[in-house]
């Protein structure tokens, strides 16, 4: 699928509070509606959006921290669905009000603190019953960025009917388990993140190579790169970071095709 480019007048949001700025910078918000359609799914609102052609594969396409509404991810999803997979993007914050750019980043915690990304069962259980039942689906993947990312490394830790995971810069801290994987799952991150520094990628990948046995793993930088830039930062305008940009994605899709 080509890239839907946005009108040239569209802005490089800005963070409101500069004294405390969010260090998850929105980028370039994409002016894009999306082929797919918004549904129900039992208590939650998605975004749904099938292949040309008929597929039992598909795709939990999970929201950072902006919602379910943001046009970027979207267009992610319909990527996904343009590469033969069934791709819904629910609501995971079950119709409380996603991050802004106009918050104050001090208050984040407490605007995290009723939207866990590990606090999500009750949800991906109505996703994968509709998937199964309304879509049929077989073999089902999950994709997440940045607060999806984390949601995404839940799920290879608690759902195994989840075949493959790619967490998008995104990682799980607290949990005494978080490296017991069991689905096969890519994370990706930039080396300029200032959400997950370095460091915290290189924990990460040392508990795995001791921790994770049987199961299939990935972990991967990109050089110079920041938070959001697989689904925040515009290739045709970006012209130094596309490489990347498509080199990420089509690590994506590479990974999916192997495990699905």
């Amino acid at each position: 699928m080509g890239i839907i480019s946005p009108r040239e007048d569209t802005l490089k949001k800005e963070m409101a509070n500069e004294a405390k700025p969010c260090p998850c910078d929105m980028g370039y918000m994409m002016e894009y509606g999306g082929v797919g359609q918004e549904v129900q799914i039992e208590h939650i609102k998605a975004y749904l959006v099938k292949p040309p052609s008929d597929s039992d594969k598909a795709i939990i396409v999970i929201q950072d921290i902006y919602g379910w509404q943001l046009p970027n991810t979207r267009y992610m999803a319909d990527m996904l669905a343009s590469n033969g997979y069934i791709a819904v993007c629910p609501d995971f914050y079950v119709g409380k009000e996603p991050w802004s750019p106009s918050h104050d980043w001090s208050t984040f915690q407490q605007w995290l603190e009723d939207k866990k990304p590990t606090n999500i069962n009750k949800e991906v259980d109505a996703v994968l019953r509709f998937l199964k039942s309304q879509c049929g689906a077989q073999r089902i993947g999950a994709v997440g960025f940045c607060w999806g990312g984390v949601a995404t490394h839940y799920l290879a830790l608690q759902y195994p009917v989840v075949r493959a995971g790619v967490s998008v810069y995104g990682i799980i801290r607290e949990r005494e388990d978080r490296y017991e994987l069991k689905s096969p799952t890519l994370f990706i991150f930039g080396e300029k993140d200032d959400v997950i520094p370095l460091d915290q990628v290189s924990v990460l990948e040392k508990n795995l190579q001791e921790k994770c046995t049987g199961v299939d793993y990935h972990v991967k930088v990109f050089p110079g790169q920041t938070h959001g830039f697989v689904h925040r930062k515009r290739e045709d305008i970006n012209t130094t970071d596309q490489p990347c940009i498509q080199e990420a994605r089509t690590d994506m899709l590479n990974w999916l095709q192997k495990y699905m």
